[in-house]
């Protein structure tokens, strides 16, 4: 093996680690595998089955509920939204969609998206556009995940991934950060004290501001501008995309160790196994009352006892 593919070699073996998939030369979990989950009061019954819905996606993030009880999720490595309608069928929703990880709907109804390889915040239905795209001057990096108030406020992250991970160099100096563009359209950097932001959430009644920073999550008080206030470490758990219930519990997933939920005090209540590592969760249906699971190239869903917030996309 020459120098060059020595090198890619190492690349593509870190970045698969740096995912949670694991080495290249073990053997990896089987995603139809069946697994049932442990009885959680209120959110999950005793003994639930992870519903297998199908593997083979290139990339799974972003998962959200649509208005007709159909779920939408990205297909970032091939520039795919997919979704799943209430039957089970699935489809390819919307193609070129500039490597979408996380998605939201607005008041308006249309589906924005944070977009990382010409990193932006857009609107890719039902008319395409730009929302912002630069900062003071300085490009975005790598928008990952967003959520939108009743307001039309979004909330977004903007990490800076590692190097096998960027489209583009990050501008001199720059951190990841937290941003939120205001319902007449102006950026503002919320914070610096998320040092490793990936998901968003928000609230149920929009006073609280959760984001993942690395191994735990924090929360913010949100004002009535959309800035926030009171940083705090609030949950003792990692994780990637975030979900919510009407009843304040946050649904965090957390890679390999499967989907945790995270009552309204933070306190860790309890684990939903997956059989593979699991990247974005959030509830559809009609009645709100699934939980949609994607993660490394598969898809479930999941029964639940607990209901999502039927006036949020998220």
């Amino acid at each position: 093996m020459n120098w060059n593919a020595c090198v890619a070699f190492a690349l593509s073996l870190a970045a698969s680690v740096a995912f949670g998939q694991g080495r290249a030369d073990q053997p990896q979990p089987d995603p139809a595998r069946e697994v049932t989950a442990t009885g959680i009061p209120g959110v999950i019954a005793d003994g639930t089955k992870i519903q297998f819905i199908r593997a083979g996606f290139n990339g799974t993030e972003g998962v959200i509920g649509m208005p007709d009880g159909s779920v939408l999720f990205t297909e970032q490595d091939a520039d795919k939204i997919i979704r799943v309608d209430p039957a089970g069928n699935i489809s390819t929703y919307l193609e070129n969609t500039n490597r979408t990880v996380g998605l939201a709907y607005d008041p308006k109804g249309r589906l924005v998206a944070a977009q990382s390889r010409d990193p932006k915040i857009g609107v890719l239905a039902p008319t395409r556009m730009v929302l912002a795209d630069a900062f003071e001057g300085q490009p975005l990096v790598r928008p990952n995940d967003l959520v939108i108030d009743k307001k039309g406020g979004i909330y977004f992250s903007d990490p800076i991934p590692g190097a096998q991970q960027r489209f583009r160099e990050p501008p001199p100096g720059r951190k990841p950060l937290l941003f939120y563009i205001t319902p007449a359209g102006k950026m503002t950097k919320l914070t610096e004290y998320v040092t490793a932001p990936n998901g968003v959430q928000l609230s149920p009644d929009e006073k609280t501001l959760y984001a993942t920073n690395g191994d735990h999550i924090v929360a913010f008080d949100v004002q009535a501008d959309g800035s926030v206030t009171n940083p705090r470490r609030w949950a003792e758990t990692g994780g990637d995309g975030l979900a919510i219930d009407n009843a304040g519990r946050l649904y965090a997933a957390i890679g390999a160790g499967g989907i945790r939920v995270v009552s309204p005090k933070g306190e860790i209540l309890g684990t939903i196994p997956t059989p593979v590592g699991m990247q974005s969760v959030g509830f559809a249906g009609r009645d709100k009352k699934t939980m949609f699971a994607v993660g490394r190239g598969a898809a479930y869903r999941i029964s639940m006892l607990a209901e999502g917030i039927k006036s949020r996309a998220k």
